[in-house]
């Protein structure tokens, strides 16, 4: 792997150095789910998860990450990322040695996830978006959580949705994503966007339509860390994971965040590069492989939120007297949100599965070209000599195994979330048969996710 551009491939160990074949892989995937739930089934009758109001207080640390300096600290942090990622974006080669594009699609992208899992809510944090509305509040007078009008609950996480689709598109179909054109206008559309929902709506706009907070902030809530009454607690991640708030749109975003690493894997299997390789038009042609490329993605994303939609609108009758037949269909529209949190936990698997060893090596690549922002032979941080370290690539089987722990992980943590949530909202006759469907297509995500995992 050359030391002085930044891959595209996320290769990760593959099928042959799994000590034991993909599909028996699969078929213990499968089991530990049907177990799971079997378990579940007999030992969890009541709901157990009360996240809004769990967690035990930590004051000391509570204090410190809530005072005026930390937040000021981080604020800080936030804006110099974003001013040195801007200065090489307007200023350095359009080259692949350029810091940006390892900033754009490894620190921001992936690195978000663990920096998220472990700290919180991270880009809420940091976000310099956020960071430029509060100044220029203080500046006018004006209050950064309410805007000129309040934002509209119609919309919900839709905004967030479309933010987060514009990224993998950009990122897996478009055919310049390695070129900084398009990385600087995707940039500053998204910096506009968000200004300007922050002037009109207020900081609720960031809570629900910023792409990047939404996806910090779902991570999060796999974290130990919460706020309850405006204090910092400490709860269990399956107690963190019940306090998301529910809204419109929420499935759409679990919809791309998963969709799009199945696409990931599925651009990267034997299958699809042979297709493309022997298809002449399509390697000659770049529009065509570009439109091919949005419809997989497009098609994959829509296909994980309508098994999703269809499994969890599939439950055991819900009765509504007043509203009848109207009324019961109203009652399942909203199941799909109700249950979306579950497939935080799934994705968040699949996201380490899928893109372990490329934050790892990709990393550190991008840590080497930040000492040189403008490709003119700098060295500001005197990390420009380093070497990345490609040691992973000496221990493929750990890498094979620990695509199938965490995908199998991921998937019985969304069994319980989904479980509880189901003893909670569905009638006592219905809870279990209700969540067959759920996990049947739970069963489907983890049989086709560690089948394209092992085909990449």
């Amino acid at each position: 792997m050359p030391a002085d551009g930044l891959t595209l491939a996320h290769g990760i160990g593959g099928a042959k150095d799994l000590p034991i074949t993909p599909e028996l892989a699969i078929a213990g995937a499968v089991a530990a789910l049907v177990v799971s739930f079997t378990v579940l089934a007999v030992a969890w009758r009541t709901p157990r998860f009360d996240g809004p109001r769990s967690g035990r207080p930590v004051p000391t640390l509570g204090r410190f990450v809530q005072s005026t300096p930390f937040r000021v600290g981080a604020r800080v942090l936030g804006m110099a990322l974003f001013v040195f990622a801007a200065i090489a974006a307007l200023f350095g080669e359009n080259l692949l040695t350029n810091p940006i594009f390892g900033i754009f699609y490894v620190w921001w992208w992936v690195g978000l996830v663990p920096a998220s899992f472990f700290l919180g809510p991270v880009w809420k944090a940091i976000s310099p978006v956020r960071t430029i509305n509060l100044l220029v509040a203080r500046l006018t007078g004006s209050d950064p959580d309410r805007g000129l009008w309040e934002y509209p609950a119609r919309l919900g996480y839709w905004p967030a949705a479309v933010g987060l689709f514009a990224f993998v598109w950009l990122e897996l179909a478009y055919v310049y994503s390695t070129e900084l054109g398009p990385v600087r206008l995707w940039c500053a559309a998204y910096v506009a966007i968000m200004l300007i929902g922050g002037a009109l709506f207020g900081n609720t706009f960031y809570e629900k339509a910023d792409p990047f907070e939404v996806y910090s902030t779902l991570v999060a809530k796999l974290s130990i860390w919460g706020v309850r009454e405006g204090k910092l607690v400490v709860r269990t991640p399956l107690s963190n994971l019940d306090s998301v708030e529910v809204g419109p749109g929420l499935v759409a975003v679990v919809a791309v965040l998963f969709g799009s690493t199945g696409y990931d894997s599925f651009r990267e299997s034997t299958y699809w590069l042979k297709f493309i390789q022997n298809n002449e038009t399509i390697t000659t042609t770049p529009w065509l492989g570009e439109w091919i490329g949005t419809f997989g993605l497009l098609a994959m994303v829509l296909l994980v939120g309508l098994i999703f939609v269809v499994a969890t609108m599939a439950t055991g009758v819900l009765s509504d007297p007043e509203g009848g037949a109207r009324g019961r269909w109203a009652v399942r529209r909203q199941l799909p949100n109700q249950f979306a949190h579950s497939i935080v936990p799934i994705i968040v698997g699949y996201i380490v599965a899928h893109y372990f060893t490329y934050l790892v090596e990709m990393g550190q690549l991008t840590l080497i070209q930040a000492s040189d922002p403008l490709s003119n032979g700098s060295n500001l941080f005197g990390t420009g000599d380093w070497k990345v370290n490609y040691g992973l690539a000496d221990h493929p089987t750990f890498i094979a195994n620990l695509k199938v722990v965490a995908v199998v992980i991921g998937h019985v943590l969304g069994v319980i979330a989904a479980h509880d949530r189901a003893v909670r909202l569905l009638p006592p006759r219905h809870q279990l048969t209700g969540q067959l469907p759920l996990l049947l297509a739970m069963v489907a995500f983890t049989a086709g996710g560690l089948y394209l995992l092992f085909a990449s």
